[in-house]
């Protein structure tokens, strides 16, 4: 906990609302101000958390001299102009995923804030759940011995509906939306925690249930995002990962994740999009039977009834809280931002053009 209160800017509502605020103020900071777009969003927003400063314009917002930090929970495609000028600002910021449309902005993100000096923080909070922090100890323990393969599922019925879905940025790849990147972003940022860079990426990008609802013109279009997704990584220290997953798949069957090595096997499942607080982690080695290991406590310090997103979100802004007091940026920074936009775009690259994907070494 900081010994003071500091003040934060929240660009964005939804989500924003929901978890930011009370998730920074619940770590002692001040949330001086909310912005969006819609002022009638902005405050209803400020009204329901008890937020004084107003905004529509975000850069007003960023260039307030009595607010130190900022995050930014918009549209992917705004992240990188308000990044940057956040940065520039000599704002700390910590953005959320996706973190930018592609490679290209997302280099000029990292640069920015190496050249800052301030904390950079992408909004990856679920490595901070127990489940996949305790499935990062075990494998540091070589628990599974020689990792191996590890396979993802994950099947949601998102947009399973009668009448086609509201058109929304979630809709559109030039706003940033599908779901490689709203959740398939969040995989690939625990693939790397747990078994470090990828070589080589293959995948596909597919859209089952394509049709959205224009509002404005009360017609039914077509989508240009994906909402099913499949990739293949490999790993520079070996091993190999796949995922498949869908917002178009019924019954919802949320997710698995299986974990396989030359000694052993971890399984963690969750029933919907998001790991919960109370995961299990099941296990084997050295071909005993499955079972649930009782995980640590200390993976679980506090419960928040609030959201169920709302521990590990404030884990994130504790290690957040940290890297201003000490001027570092923990992990996930806005290098680990660009290494996971790196894969999403050979997983795009991959579906256009059928070929497997070698990524360089890490960017100098």
């Amino acid at each position: 906990m900081p010994s003071s209160k500091r003040r934060i800017g929240i660009i964005g509502v939804g989500f924003g609302a929901q978890v930011h605020v009370p998730g920074f103020r619940s770590e002692g900071w001040d949330v001086a101000a909310i912005c969006s777009r819609s002022r009638e969003k902005a405050e209803k927003a400020a009204a329901e958390s008890g937020i004084a400063g107003i905004h529509t314009d975000p850069l007003e917002l960023i260039r307030r001299d009595d607010i130190e930090a900022i995050a930014i929970i918009t549209p992917p495609s705004a992240h990188h102009e308000l990044s940057i000028a956040a940065l520039k600002a000599g704002k700390h910021v910590l953005c959320e995923k996706p973190f930018a449309i592609d490679v290209n902005q997302a280099l000029e993100m990292r640069d920015a804030a190496a050249k800052s000096g301030l904390t950079a923080m992408i909004a990856h909070e679920f490595r901070h759940t127990p489940q996949r922090a305790y499935i990062k100890q075990l494998l540091a323990e070589g628990y599974i011995g020689k990792f191996q393969i590890c396979t993802i599922e994950l099947f949601l019925d998102r947009y399973v509906t009668t009448t086609p879905r509201p058109l929304s940025w979630m809709a559109s790849n030039v706003a940033g939306g599908g779901l490689l990147g709203a959740l398939g972003s969040h995989y690939i940022d625990g693939l790397r925690d747990w078994f470090g860079e990828v070589a080589t990426v293959s995948g596909r990008l597919a859209g089952l249930r394509p049709d959205v609802l224009d509002s404005a013109t009360g017609r039914i279009v077509k989508a240009g995002s994906d909402d099913t997704f499949l990739f293949t990584l490999t790993f520079r220290n070996g091993g190999m990962a796949t995922m498949i997953a869908s917002f178009a798949a019924t019954p919802s069957r949320g997710a698995k994740i299986a974990v396989i090595g030359d000694a052993g096997t971890l399984i963690a499942k969750q029933a919907g999009p998001n790991p919960m607080e109370d995961g299990v982690v099941v296990a084997s080695r050295n071909g005993e039977p499955l079972q649930a290991l009782k995980t640590p406590e200390r993976y679980t310090p506090f419960k928040d009834p609030r959201d169920h997103r709302m521990m590990a979100f404030r884990l994130l802004v504790r290690d957040f809280t940290q890297g201003v007091e000490q001027g570092t940026s923990p992990a996930p920074n806005f290098t680990d931002g660009l290494r996971c936009q790196e894969v999403m775009d050979a997983v795009r690259k991959s579906s256009g053009s059928g070929r497997t994907i070698a990524l360089d070494g890490p960017p100098s």
